[in-house]
């Protein structure tokens, strides 16, 4: 590992830092600890720290800091317990160290083996066509979801300490683990339940993808703290005062939102910081036995002193979200006419809300309907993943809509409840009931009326299925499904006939196996799928029953024991489209900034990328496509989080060189008040004032209120600031922003 010049511990400080760290996880955990346990936690430290004696981080400090800190995360900011803290202790040695999982299963047993195990990493994953090896990695990290949850809290929380201590890495490995962060760590996070760690991720990605909307928001925020803190205060008075003499044990404090989640507003509701109502919240916390009829206690005394919004009333008392979090959310009018998110849970919900899936597990003795749900996700997740011909890229993207979308509450004919994601349609809640009610699903009647399969269901209809023996799944049925049990069930089914053929094959392959003395096992399939290239073990046993592979082929393995190996093979280059080649052969060895626009530039090929429009000043990267060669792309694009994180391998450094003789397209869009002369205030700016060659401007007015485009031709992004600045100076302008497009599918 490489040492940083501003690392200057000596020998002796390191060795009292890692002990202080030590004793510091054994305080935390010092209440779960049963007889013999402290043993053991010192036992895997130990190990631990000889394991990685010789190794350093990029910042210079010893390795043994790291598996240290995501300990005490495990432990402080999950809940978890003793063999979680050993197995994140030992997370990393059977990767990088010469420690085997049989070592740790003599020592500590089968479970914390089996958790080491899933968290380490895959190797000699083979790279195709329809996937790349983060995405095989992602669904590695779900299956070990779906077999011990605790796998996947540890994985969280490795990766919360990596993104606190990035500034040591490159460039390139920070935008990387950012955007694999944001693509799948901070929504996997969400859905547990653990929003303080998903919260903290965000706001990590936003600083390493944005540092400088990062930066200005939380200037922001730290100058409008005390007109904030004094805000507060004026508008808990009252309602502190009514639930003392209602006699409530409670906690009621402010707290502001996170910087993601201010950016987040502005961007999606174009407005700016000073504009973001909400942004800080309310919560107070019960002690109390009676959750739901204390919860709603409070919310009437408050609603006596504060007007509420009937539309922004969250009732997640009576009905949890499906990933088990439980509140009573409200947003009322406060003093000086601004509105206020207030938040009210109990010391239970608050637990839940906080520590997530491990809070779960602590409650489960009451056997509360939130944690079936839970169990009902994780069990939704393991059969999709039982699907032996699922494409890793499509089940991530299937997954994360799951995520992301918002809930709706269905119901069964007899009133049972079914949570789905918001837009989904009667075939997927067929389909959430029973695979084979989704397959054999004709119509529906939703509330008593006949509808399609494809009818968009909303939040508190009733819906019964109508199915026919004679139904069969079709490609259609996959252009209006969103859960991710759907379409995978609809892939699997759509696949029956080529699994039927496939059995042909596995006879033919059964019998070559026999000769060569191993068995026909899963893991012999993958082995032989992989090193001809198949996408899966199915594509291997079809492509052999109608001729398209020779068995012969596999005198080349070698046998030992009950596996095949397969011989070493060359390095398998990725194959580009002919307009590519000359591409590939001009991209410079890795570690080298390719400098656009500077004496490299002739010798490489590019493009700037539609969905970002960078210009000169932007931070940026490259990215090698499969049919278009190098596009630019701005770090802060739509598109970066999916292409970095998915397809890292095709990332190519770049930054800008100076040049002022060359001039880019952009664009900002505008809005204001449509007034006498607002056309010419505009232009005069654009090209009297500052000069600009501006290329078009389209302006639509309605009611007294204008929305306009005006595209430009700019050298650096400083002009485009300026630009903004300037026009949103002028009288009647209400906002002017660059011009982004949305995000595409990749």
């Amino acid at each position: 590992m490489i040492v940083t010049d501003k690392y200057l511990l000596s020998e002796e400080e390191e060795k009292k830092l890692i002990l202080r760290e030590y004793r510091g996880l054994l305080r935390q955990l010092k209440h779960r600890l049963k007889k013999g346990d402290k043993k053991l936690v010192r036992r895997a430290f130990e190990v631990a720290a000889d394991a990685h004696k010789h190794m350093r981080r990029k910042s210079g400090e010893p390795y043994i800091l790291h598996p240290l800190a995501v300990a005490r995360i495990v432990v402080e900011e999950i809940g978890l317990g003793v063999t979680s803290v050993i197995c994140a202790l030992l997370h990393d040695t059977v990767e990088d160290t010469e420690v085997t999982l049989k070592e740790i299963e003599l020592e500590f047993g089968s479970t914390p083996s089996r958790i080491v195990e899933g968290l380490t990493k895959i190797s000699n994953v083979v790279e195709t066509k329809d996937t790349t090896q983060q995405a095989e990695n992602f669904k590695k990290i779900l299956l070990t979801l779906a077999d011990d949850p605790r796998v996947i809290l540890i994985k969280i929380a490795d990766r919360l300490h990596n993104m606190r201590t990035l500034e040591s890495m490159s460039r390139d490995k920070q935008l990387k683990i950012a955007s694999e962060t944001s693509y799948l760590y901070a929504p996997l996070a969400h859905r547990l339940g653990l929003y303080e760690i998903k919260t903290e991720m965000e706001d990590l990605c936003l600083k390493i993808t944005d540092r400088e909307v990062h930066d200005e928001i939380a200037q922001k925020l730290k100058d409008t703290k005390r007109e904030r803190s004094r805000y507060i205060n004026e508008f808990i008075k009252p309602i502190r005062e009514e639930l003392e003499v209602n006699h409530f044990d409670f906690e009621i404090y402010g707290r502001p939102k996170s910087i993601h989640s201010i950016w987040n507003k502005m961007r999606t509701k174009h407005v700016t910081f000073e504009e973001v109502y909400d942004l800080f919240a309310i919560r107070i916390i019960l002690k109390t036995e009676h959750e739901k009829e204390d919860c709603w206690k409070v919310f009437s005394l408050i609603t006596n002193h504060y007007q509420h919004s009937v539309e922004r009333l969250r009732d997640w008392v009576s009905t949890p979200k499906s990933n088990g979090y439980e509140a009573l959310h409200t947003t009322v009018m406060g003093p000086g006419g601004k509105w206020v998110e207030v938040q009210i849970r109990t010391e239970r919900m608050n637990d839940i809300a906080e520590k997530g899936l491990a809070a779960h597990w602590k409650y489960k003795e009451g056997g509360n309907a939130t944690e079936s749900k839970l169990d009902d996700w994780l069990k939704n997740i393991r059969e999709l993943l039982q699907n032996p011909d699922s494409n890793a890229m499509d089940f991530i993207q299937d997954l994360k809509k799951d995520i992301f979308l918002d809930e709706i509450y269905t119901y069964t004919p007899n009133g049972d409840m079914r949570i789905l994601p918001s837009g989904s349609t009667a075939l997927d809640f067929a389909f959430s009931i029973h695979s084979e009610l989704g397959k054999t699903c004709i119509g529906a009647k939703v509330n008593y009326k006949l509808v399609p399969i494809s009818h968009v269901l909303r939040n508190a209809d009733q819906i019964e299925i109508i199915t026919s023996k004679k139904q069969k799944p079709n490609d259609d049925w996959l252009k209006f499904v969103v859960t991710a049990k759907a379409r995978s069930r609809i892939k699997y089914y759509l696949k029956e006939e080529k699994r039927i053929k496939a059995q042909d094959g596995k006879e033919i392959l059964s019998r070559k196996l026999d000769h060569l003395k191993v068995p026909a096992s899963q893991q012999n399939l993958f082995e032989i799928a992989n090193f001809f290239h198949y996408h899966s073990p199915t594509d291997l046993l079809y492509s052999i029953a109608i001729g398209g592979f020779d068995v012969r082929e596999l005198s080349q393995f070698s046998v030992h024991g009950d596996r095949l190996i397969a011989p070493e093979q060359p390095k398998r280059e990725e194959p580009l489209p002919e307009n590519e080649e000359q591409l590939g052969r001009n991209i410079p060895a890795k570690g080298y900034e390719l400098v656009i626009f500077g004496e490299s530039a002739d010798r490489i090929q590019y493009k700037l990328a539609n969905c970002c429009q960078p210009i000169p000043g932007d931070d940026v990267f490259g990215f090698i496509t499969a049919s278009e060669g190098l596009k630019i792309h701005r770090t802060n694009c739509p598109n970066a989080a999916t292409l970095l994180a998915n397809y890292g391998h095709r990332v190519v450094k770049a930054k800008w060189a100076k040049n002022k003789e060359i001039s880019f397209l952009t664009g900002v869009k505008i809005n204001g008040l449509d007034d006498v002369g607002v056309i010419h205030k505009i232009t005069n700016v654009v090209s009297g004032e500052l000069r600009m060659n501006m290329r078009s401007m389209s302006i639509d007015s309605k009611d007294g209120i204008f929305e306009g485009t005006i595209m430009v031709f700019v050298n650096h992004k400083e002009e485009l600031d300026e630009l903004c600045h300037r026009l949103e100076s002028l009288n009647g302008i209400n906002k002017v922003t660059r011009l982004d497009m949305e995000p595409t599918q990749n």
